[in-house]
């Protein structure tokens, strides 16, 4: 299993507009690609010298391959509407996790 990890710190200006669209709109449309079986979003409980919010959204997939395909088939496509809607009102970085185990 992997994660897809988005960790996003957004401006407080747009931040409740931006909360509605993750949650009703983005994070919606990333599990209808099908390659992610669940979300979760989480609240960083760090202050940022920047400002702003910071998240992290972890998307899980059942393998690499998986996730390859996500990148291939529809991050150009996800990721642009986001950038279009709140243009140099956030950053982000992603990485990928393998889960090593659960308990």
């Amino acid at each position: 299993m992997y994660i897809y990890n988005v960790t996003i710190n957004i401006e407080e200006s747009v931040h409740d507009e931006w909360m509605q669209w993750m949650q009703e709109i983005h994070i919606p449309e990333m599990l209808a690609t099908k390659k992610f079986s669940a979300a979760k979003m989480c609240r960083v409980m760090v202050e940022e010298e920047m400002g702003g919010v910071t998240y992290s959204v972890q998307y899980t997939t059942d393998s690499k391959e998986t996730l390859q395909r996500y990148y291939a088939e529809d991050a150009e496509r996800m990721r642009s509407d986001g950038l279009k809607r709140f243009a140099n009102k956030f950053v982000a970085f992603r990485t990928e996790l393998a889960v090593i185990s659960n308990h």
